[in-house]
């Protein structure tokens, strides 16, 4: 089964096909020889100021959001004008038009969802919505708020915030610490969580137990990726740490994952955060970076045309502007990583695996682009 980053419940034999070939304006460039795995990358968009988010459309196009508040189709190289329909967005900081998921139905419902920073009494929060794609795709019609964090700040930095499509179609995302790494220990506070809520809004059974019901797990500090792994729907999230300490977790209901009791980062000024890098009942990361990478998405890699990265992370960086590839033993375990495409591209926002297998990207640049990762012919 093809990877899809934010939806475990995949399209099956709904998925249509990829493009076969590069699109006429396309820019093929064989980035380099990994290890025994020959990549090239096509360039199948530029002209986005900084995209956040792509999804593939069943029909071979693509969606992109813009952070600046644009949502756009790609299709041949060439963009659309901006969609109409989106709501108010608060694009400032770090926030703006953020995560995209198409619901598993897609193809027939053409519903969406979208997460970004909104304008709200005390500030600005994240804001979960869903939508549905015009038939024309020129406009977002049914546009319905379903989540909208309960607490605003006028702080600019980390509002989270990827979507993951859950099988049983529930939606889970997560938000920062948006600045104050204390809310990310408050279990009443939506602030430093990862969440899960009804396709209405509403907060399932089964969360976290805590005070506010729609959180899962507390204790992050900015976890920009969130993806399931198709092949046994294990929920797994990245997300920035300080200076160091970014971190891969595998987020459970009612767990602590610790951030700022404990970090494998220290502040920005050098000093220590917390109490170490360990407390009993705060959860360990399956893997941690020091020094930091930025991690800006994350997926698992299980398509048909990579078999041998098969299971593997692939984290979207934004520091040195790479696409980190974890390598997983038999366990599950990070056993070593390489690191692809360092300072080719500028700095990669999004990550995701196309159902043919390629890996698709943007880059969170001014002049941003959207990528396409692929394997040559005879490769």
């Amino acid at each position: 089964m093809t990877e899809r980053r934010r939806s475990f419940a995949g399209y099956g034999a709904l998925l249509a096909l990829m493009m076969a070939s590069a699109p006429a304006q396309a820019i093929d460039t064989v980035a380099q020889k990994t290890t025994g795995v020959p990549i090239a990358v096509e360039t199948l968009a530029t002209g986005l100021e900084n995209p956040w988010s792509v999804e593939a459309l069943p029909d071979g196009g693509f969606i992109v959001t813009e952070r600046p508040g644009r949502l756009r189709i790609v299709r041949d190289g060439k963009l659309s004008a901006p969609l109409s329909g989106l709501p108010e967005v608060r694009a400032s900081g770090q926030g703006g038009l953020m995560d995209l998921a198409l619901a598993p139905d897609f193809t027939k419902s053409r519903r969406l969802y979208f997460t970004a920073a909104i304008p709200g009494p005390g500030g600005q929060g994240t804001a979960v919505f869903t939508a549905r794609l015009a038939e024309n795709e020129k406009g977002l019609t049914q546009v319905t708020r379903l989540f909208a964090m309960n607490k605003f700040t006028g702080k600019g930095q980390h509002f989270g915030s990827r979507i993951a499509i859950a099988a049983d179609g529930t939606l889970f995302f997560g938000i920062g610490d948006r600045g104050d790494r204390d809310r990310a220990q408050d279990g009443a506070d939506h602030a430093g969580s990862i969440l899960r809520i009804n396709t209405d809004g509403s907060a399932p059974s089964g969360n976290g137990g805590f005070a506010a019901p729609e959180i899962w797990s507390i204790g992050h500090r900015n976890p920009q990726g969130l993806t399931f792994d198709p092949a046994d729907g294990t929920l797994y999230s990245v997300e920035h740490g300080a200076r160091g300490g970014d971190e891969i977790n595998t987020p459970k209901a009612g767990r602590n994952y610790g951030w700022p009791v404990i970090t494998y980062g220290r502040d920005y000024t050098g000093f220590r955060i917390g109490v170490g890098t360990a407390k009993d009942g705060l959860e360990q990361p399956l893997h941690y970076w020091d020094p930091s990478i930025a991690p800006g998405a994350i997926a698992v890699y299980r398509g048909a045309m990579f078999p041998e990265w098969g299971g593997d992370f692939l984290v979207a960086a934004l520091k040195f502007e790479l696409l980190s590839r974890l390598d997983r033993d038999a366990s599950g375990k990070v056993a070593g990583e390489e690191r692809l495409l360092r300072g080719e591209y500028g700095r990669i926002r999004d990550v995701t695996v196309a159902p043919d297998g390629a890996v698709l990207m943007v880059t969170d640049e001014a002049k941003g682009a959207l990528l396409r990762l692929y394997r040559p012919a005879g490769g």
